[in-house]
């Protein structure tokens, strides 16, 4: 069995060993101070935060890692940004000059010495490299980034950007690695990631855990937590019998009214529905047969019953979608009546003309995660109603990302939430620059780039209102194309044992995991 692990000195001198994974009942969480958390997954995806897109991994990188800025914990809402890493920063009138002042004395995992600003241009570079990044699109606009000194870094922008704090917040590509580390670990980075953040890098166990170990250095205290167990646990059943039974005191649940129900009957249990809500969609490969015919992705979108999701999810932990752009994102607009209601003859219609009378089938990658699996089994019995089959090969959830970048899935089903704003989301899964197969590529599954003159247009619009209604064209051309299906949005659901004070008020959390802080504890009986 591979391993990769290390461990400080100024650990074990704090008396935190290795963590032993031989025995989870051994590692009740108030024993040890040890917080086990169950993941619904086999296995990490890729643990660099400039490469990994995956639910699995944003977690554990808000744990390990920080921004410039960061959204307080507890919080998704861009209003309560507030310093990370910069302890201030100030921009020039017209948006093209940014300036942040630095903490001194942060220090770097495992003894990588202190955080400075030839970091912080280290990574904000390497976030906008396509070849060291999956963000790189989202910093096309960063023309230079400098060290003014050790401690004040400088960007200059092409142009202005809807909201530049988001792209140096702690998340994806703004979450700053140490330049050393990096730089001497190479591709090994990704196996064992050195940041600054409350925890650090222990130990990887493939399709077990990674155990993570408190930061004694850390900025803002030592946490109360002596360390992290987070374990790959894909099947529901065992996950849920390890959190009733004390093994695991956070736990990643089943985004569905059933389970939400179950674990809300445990005593001393609190189930926490959170912010952002992740869009459920359907993207069509509109770049070869049968789907480059918008009669074949009509005639899909026909076959949709949404209330049926509704149903079958639960109407406390989802909302139907009514844009491409999710709910509650700057920039969203309600275009329910460019959605075509459940019409199954309108659907047979659209296929007979398109040549297609007795069908099509389409070959569909997708992931085991039991959340994303059951909407996508839904989603196939209602394709076959419509004579339209889903031939459908389920694969690991990294296997999965892999894939459906190398465009082998004509249908992408792609459960995400973003930083709320709308360029952001329409850049990364509509923008021709961000279609999979090319050198900015991020999540651009359907290959449609028919709106790209009004998201470009609206990223260097000064006006709000002149903003707002360039992204409303552009999600209005996209969905007249039919590029996607949006299906429903899908709140973020975990539980925990009432034992765990999370250390705030949890009501979202961009990294779809509760934030672990310095402040995390266990309460005492």
């Amino acid at each position: 069995m591979q391993r990769t692990g290390f461990l400080t000195a100024a650990a074990a001198a704090a008396g935190v060993l290795t963590l032993a994974m031989g025995g989870p009942a051994a590692l009740a969480g108030p024993d040890t101070n040890i917080l086990n958390i169950g993941m619904a997954s086999t296995d990490a995806g890729r643990l660099d935060p400039h490469l990994s897109a995956t639910t699995v991994d944003k977690a554990v990188f808000g744990w390990m890692f920080n921004g410039l800025v960061r959204f307080a914990p507890g919080s998704a809402s861009p209003e309560t940004i507030e310093p990370d890493l910069a302890e201030s920063w100030e921009s020039s009138d017209d948006g093209l000059e940014w300036t942040f002042h630095l903490r001194q004395g942060v220090q770097c995992h495992h003894d990588y010495g202190e955080l400075t600003a030839d970091d912080i241009v280290y990574s904000l570079n390497r976030a906008a490299d396509p070849d060291r990044s999956s963000f790189s699109s989202d910093y096309e606009a960063f023309e230079t980034v400098e060290a003014v000194d050790p401690y004040t870094v400088r960007i200059v922008l092409s142009h202005p950007v809807p909201s530049l704090l988001g792209l140096v917040t702690a998340y994806q590509g703004g979450n700053i690695v140490c330049k050393a580390a990096a730089e001497e670990m190479g591709e090994d980075f990704q196996n064992r990631p050195i940041g600054t953040g409350p925890f650090m890098f222990d130990e990887y166990r493939p399709q077990q855990s990674l155990s993570l170990v408190a930061n004694p250095n850390y900025f803002r205290g030592a946490p109360m937590l002596d360390g992290i167990l987070y374990r790959y646990i894909p099947s529901d059943s065992a996950r849920d019998l390890a959190f009733q039974s004390g093994e695991i005191d956070l736990i990643y649940g089943r985004q569905d009214q059933t389970w939400v129900e179950r674990i809300r009957e445990l005593p001393d249990v609190t189930v926490m529905v959170m912010e952002p809500a992740e869009m459920s969609v359907m993207h069509l490969n509109t770049s070869a047969a049968p789907l480059d015919d918008i009669r074949v992705r009509q005639a899909m979108a026909y076959a949709v019953n949404r209330e049926e999701f509704m149903d079958f999810k639960g109407r406390d932990v989802v909302r139907i979608a009514t844009s491409i752009v999710p709910q509650g994102y700057l920039g969203h607009a309600d275009l329910s009546d460019l959605m075509p209601p459940f019409d199954l003859e309108q659907s047979a219609a659209l296929l007979a003309e398109a040549g297609h009378p007795d069908g099509v089938t389409l070959h569909v990658i997708h992931t085991a995660l039991p959340g994303m699996l059951d909407t996508m089994e839904v989603f196939q019995a209602q394709m076959a109603r419509a004579n339209i089959t889903l031939d459908m090969e389920v694969v690991e959830h990294s296997t999965f990302h892999a894939q459906i970048r190398e465009d082998l899935s004509q249908v992408v089903h792609y459960s995400a939430a973003r930083f709320p704003i709308a360029d952001i989301y329409l850049t990364q899964f509509y923008h021709s620059r961000s279609i999979v197969g090319t050198p900015t590529a991020v999540t651009n599954f359907s290959h449609c780039g028919n709106a790209d003159a009004q998201i470009d247009a609206a990223r260097v619009e000064t006006d709000p209102e002149a903003q707002k209604a360039l992204w409303e064209e552009a999600q209005r051309l996209l969905m007249e194309n039919f590029c996607s299906i949006p299906i429903y949005e899908n709140l973020q659901i975990w539980a925990r044992h009432d034992y765990l004070d999370l250390g705030y008020e949890l009501t979202g959390s961009l990294s779809l995991g509760p934030p672990v802080t310095e402040s995390t504890h266990f309460v005492s009986n």
